[in-house]
């Protein structure tokens, strides 16, 4: 369809997580493997599926800005004794409960500093605003896909 009408496509739609997307990017580039990277999420305790596809999205940011793919460094689940973390690995840290909307937080950990950055839904207008948004700016575009970071002028 794309080849007739433009299309956004976006793990998330929500204005927030696509910046925090590009800052992801962004800082995982800057950073080396000094700084390990870790991925929490929390969601409802109907949610099914996990990582979100939110976290999926956070997780393939900083494997772009680090130049890596990330199904060769992502670590899903730790129990037991895992032995010490493998520098250069993307983690991630799946919490359920409550009627949580979405809360992602990305940290970037290295020793004597952490940078976090979080965002939280508390409402899921949110997405269907950045979705108008999307929507809206498609008017009068050429046909093709594109992505958040089109609509938001990221690129």
């Amino acid at each position: 369809q794309a080849q007739k009408i433009p299309l956004v496509f976006a793990p998330n739609m929500s204005i927030g997580v696509n910046l925090m997307f590009a800052l992801t990017r962004q800082i995982a580039a800057v950073l080396d493997n000094d700084y390990d990277i870790e991925i929490v999420e929390m969601h409802h305790r109907r949610k099914v599926d996990a990582p979100s596809g939110t976290a999926l999205g956070l997780g393939e940011a900083a494997a772009l800005g680090r130049g890596v793919n990330l199904a060769e460094v992502q670590q899903r689940a730790r129990d037991g004794h895992t032995g010490p973390r493998t520098p250069g690995d993307i983690g991630f840290a799946v919490l359920r409960g409550g009627d949580v909307v979405g809360d992602h937080t990305v940290v970037f950990a290295a020793e004597g500093e952490r940078i976090e950055l979080t965002h939280k839904a508390s409402n899921r207008t949110i997405y269907a605003d950045g979705a108008l948004r999307a929507a809206l700016w498609t008017r009068g575009r050429a046909p093709g896909f594109y992505g958040m970071d089109d609509v938001l002028g990221l690129n």
